[in-house]
């Protein structure tokens, strides 16, 4: 009977041995990293911090799903230096119903490896200027700048890069099947797993050294966003920017207008530090920053010396002019444009309700000669009751007050009040 529990001992041992193997081969990970609309200050947050982790946790690949029209130059150069620097590879993909424009281009051709599925469409860079008028294509110098870079990207990962500057110089825009044909992508699949099979024992330069991927059946971890980097994201629109600006600039005047409460300064305070730091974060236009100012000014001084409209008119046109050149942003996507000029017309019509209509009564609320208690009796005229001389009686308000004159002053005559001493009233003769 002994010999039984010591059988089934030698037995478990055996299958132990026998799953260790298994065991210990894990499946590989791709960490996967969501970009979807704009890119933002927000975005290359996100990828930065994704790719330090893949790289913690030793991943064996880094995957960006990219669906975006377009996005700030500053985050996307500063992702496509994330992925350029990074030791894990990193897989561009364009999923399904999805597209790369614009700024989402240049991220596409940094990856390692270059994907999209079928129907997908990528291109359109060409960089734009924002106008009063609208939009039109920057000034030669920075188009050949972009043109450049691109190159550079396209030339770095051994893609076309005659039709990647294309992409720069005349708009191209390609779909998934022509981009494959014309070199400036690897791989088409219609998802993730597809994708995972089609690259598996590649050989791609991470880092100046050549590493071969490992990624069938391998097991996928999606990224969760950050509250911070949301915040960030929020921060780094040029129209949130723009909004906080103005809401941190009719704060602050209107704490210096009508002061004691102190919530319109602190809220202008916070408003306004928000918006610089938001702006910190994409270019902007001086001169469109110092015409919303003066349009600002323009609104205000209508206000105190009143010209019947035509400062309004002038500062909502100030308004406008340097809103719509507030961000100097080349990438930034033609449905964001639309949306932005028609923020800014609201904004316009808010700002001359806000200060023209608002401001206007705080001021006349002030000036005000008030209706009640001892401020109310002085610049009176009333008509002596009495001789005054020193002293003797008016009548106000229906009701015999005492009062005191420096000159003699005859009964029936009108009198200025031009003080009240306890219960006796100073005046003078009109």
């Amino acid at each position: 009977m002994k010999r039984i529990p010591i059988l089934l001992t030698l037995l478990l041992l055996a299958l132990l041995l026998i799953m260790a193997p298994a065991c210990s081969a894990s499946e590989p990970v791709i960490y996967v990293i969501e970009v979807d609309d704009m890119i933002t200050a927000g975005t290359e947050m996100e990828i930065a911090r994704g790719i330090d982790h893949a790289t913690d946790i030793g991943a064996a690949a880094v995957l960006i799903e990219i669906n975006t029209p377009g996005g700030l130059v500053d985050s996307m150069e500063g992702i496509v230096s994330d992925i350029e620097r990074s030791e894990v590879p990193v897989i561009t993909f364009v999923p399904q119903g999805e597209r790369a424009f614009s700024a989402g281009a240049f991220i596409l051709l940094s990856g390692h490896i270059a994907a999209m599925a079928p129907g997908t469409a990528t291109g359109a860079a060409t960089p734009i200027a924002i106008t009063p008028t609208g939009t039109t294509p920057v000034e030669n110098k920075t188009i050949n700048a972009y043109a450049a870079r691109m190159r550079g990207i396209a030339e770095n990962r051994n893609r076309s890069t005659e039709v990647a500057e294309k992409f720069v110089t005349k708009g191209l825009s390609l779909t998934a099947e022509e981009a494959l044909d014309q070199g400036v992508i690897d791989v088409i699949a219609s998802e993730r797993s597809d994708l995972a099979g089609a690259v598996d024992n590649r050989t791609v330069n991470v880092s100046r050294e050549s590493v071969t991927l490992h990624t069938k059946g391998a097991i996928f971890i999606t990224q969760e966003p950050r509250f911070a980097a949301s915040v960030v994201a929020l921060l780094s629109n040029p129209q949130i920017a723009f909004v906080l600006f103005l809401i941190g600039l009719y704060g602050i005047i209107y704490g210096l207008k009508a002061p004691g409460t102190y919530v319109p300064e602190m809220v202008g305070a916070i408003a306004l530090i928000l918006a610089l730091y938001g702006m910190g974060m994409f270019s902007v236009s001086t001169f469109g920053v110092l015409l919303i100012v003066a349009g600002i000014i323009l609104l205000i001084a209508e206000v105190l010396t009143p010209t019947f409209g035509v400062l309004t008119v002038g500062g909502a046109i100030c308004l406008i002019l340097g809103a719509i050149m507030f961000p100097q942003e080349p990438f930034m996507p033609a449905e964001w444009i639309s949306d932005f000029r028609q923020t800014v017309f609201a904004i316009v019509i808010l700002s001359i309700v806000i200060i023209v209509i608002g401001l206007g009564f705080v001021m006349k609320t002030r000036l005000k000669k008030p209706t009640t208690g001892r401020d109310e009796l002085i610049g009176e005229v009333v008509r002596a009751e009495t001789d005054i001389d020193p002293e003797g009686t008016v009548h106000i308000h229906g009701e015999i007050w005492r009062a005191s004159a420096a000159e003699p002053v005859r009964k029936g005559e009108d009198v200025v009040i031009r003080d009240v001493d306890g219960l006796t009233l100073v005046v003078e003769k009109k």
